[in-house]
C-alpha cells in the first residue's frame, strides 16, 4: 500500500484544489488571497460589479500576477503572448 500525501486548498468550506506539493498548495492559496484583496479593492471603488463579477475579476488579475506587475512597471501589454482564456 502506498501512502499519498495531499494538500487541499479550501475556501469558505469549499475545496478549491488538491496538490501533491505543499509549495504548490501554498502558492495557490496565496494567489486566492490576492484575488480576494483585488475583489475587495474593486468592490470599494466606483466600478459597478456584482459579487460574482468581482470574484472573477479578482481571480483573473491574481492569476495573471506577472502580466500585472509588468504593466505596473510601465511595460506594454502584449496580447499575443499573454492571452489566456
Amino acid at each position: 500500500m502506498a501512502v499519498i500525501i495531499k494538500y487541499i486548498v479550501e475556501r469558505k468550506g469549499v475545496e478549491k484544489m488538491t496538490f501533491t506539493s505543499k509549495k504548490e498548495a501554498d502558492a495557490y492559496d496565496k494567489m486566492l488571497d490576492s484575488a480576494d484583496q483585488f475583489a475587495a479593492f474593486l468592490g470599494a471603488s466606483s466600478v459597478t460589479l456584482d459579487d460574482e463579477q468581482l470574484d472573477e475579476l479578482g481571480l483573473y488579475l491574481a492569476s495573471n500576477k506577472e502580466v500585472m506587475q509588468s504593466i505596473f512597471k510601465g511595460n506594454a501589454f502584449d496580447a499575443v503572448n499573454n492571452s489566456q482564456e
